[in-house]
């Protein structure tokens, strides 16, 4: 076996279940595409991004002696469990489980590990990293670049969850993928529900839905509210509406299994912030922060056209905090209460 075969073995072992190479250039590839977006201000306020640019430009500024982009990944598109109804929130795809941040960063940890124990120099992550994980998986052809700016794998999907370590070791690449897969096909971008994209491949953050459900601290644009529809945690909607995506994998991966596919919307508002807390340990749903979640559900269940939910939302009408409570009276305002 040689050191590639062996490297990926290793790779698989841990659950990474695609395995892929590239050389490493500098700048990295598309990194001029990614300085045009943040000079756009397309990031909105994800101002990590801008901070880790360099690194995420130049691979080499973390590991000066890097060859090769090792491009990992890991399928989660478990099959979505039927509506339940009533005050209920959806959730995207890769929150239905235990954080990804958490479970893949400790197999990452274990091949880093792997590798330094072989001798060869080592640095990578997922994309709580300043790596431009998406523009290496095209260098490395681990699928390409949709026009919603996810990774496909053709016949595959776009559930994937990526990783990139670099290495101080000259493998024999892989292929990119010759042409994009995409043809003519513009679902993802007329289904968007806040025309979010500026066009094919370029989306605005400050019109994502995810953005402002999951990152942003602040009110929700009331412009953006009815838009929200049912998603209380991210949106899927540009991936639901995929041919790439029309049998998700069903992987292996229990870790990712559905167990928060819906939030009981009345419980995330009557819940205190430790039972929140306590309760969505381990998964990705308690990035927005307990008020940060309890003001998504208000701007579901004002979407959700159910009398039941007038009196759920009420209490918060005078919540302490000023932002859940605008959310609250918007709600109630769109129910007629």
């Amino acid at each position: 076996m040689d050191a590639s075969e062996a490297i990926e073995t290793q790779a698989r072992s841990l659950g990474f279940g695609h395995f892929r190479v590239a050389p490493v250039q500098v700048p990295a590839p598309h990194a001029q595409a990614f300085v045009d977006w943040l000079e756009a201000g397309h990031h909105a306020g994800m101002d990590y991004l801008s901070r880790g640019a360099p690194e995420r430009i130049d691979p080499t500024l973390r590991l000066a002696t890097a060859r090769t982009a090792l491009v990992l990944a890991a399928e989660h598109g478990h099959d979505r469990p039927p509506d339940p109804g009533g005050l209920t929130g959806k959730v995207a795809r890769y929150a239905w489980g235990r954080d990804y941040h958490n479970v893949l960063g400790k197999r990452l940890k274990k091949f880093t590990k792997w590798l330094r124990a072989e001798g060869i120099a080592a640095w990578g992550g997922i994309d709580t990293a300043p790596i431009l994980e998406r523009a290496w998986a095209n260098a490395a052809g681990l699928g390409y670049s949709g026009k919603n700016g996810l990774q496909i794998l053709p016949a595959k999907g776009s559930y994937l969850l990526l990783a990139v370590v670099f290495v101080d070791l000259e493998l024999p690449p892989t292929s990119a993928l010759n042409r994009d897969h995409c043809g003519s096909c513009t679902r993802c971008l007329v289904a968007c529900p806040t025309q979010a994209f500026v066009r094919p491949h370029t989306l605005d953050a400050r019109r994502c839905l995810s953005f402002h459900n999951i990152e942003s601290r602040n009110s929700i644009p009331p412009q953006l509210r009815n838009a929200m529809g049912r998603w209380v945690f991210g949106c899927d909607v540009c991936q639901e509406v995929c041919p790439h995506n029309v049998q998700p994998t069903d992987p292996l991966h229990q870790a990712f299994a559905p167990k928060n596919a819906w939030l009981d919307l009345e419980w995330v508002l009557s819940a205190s912030p430790e039972q929140i807390n306590t309760d969505l340990a381990g998964t990705p749903l308690r990035r927005p922060g307990p008020i940060g979640l309890k003001r998504n559900a208000a701007v579901v269940l004002g979407n959700l056209n159910d009398p039941a939910a007038i009196p759920v939302l009420r209490p918060l009408a005078s919540h302490c905090d000023a932002m859940l409570a605008e959310h609250a009276r918007w709600a109630l305002a769109q129910l007629g209460g």
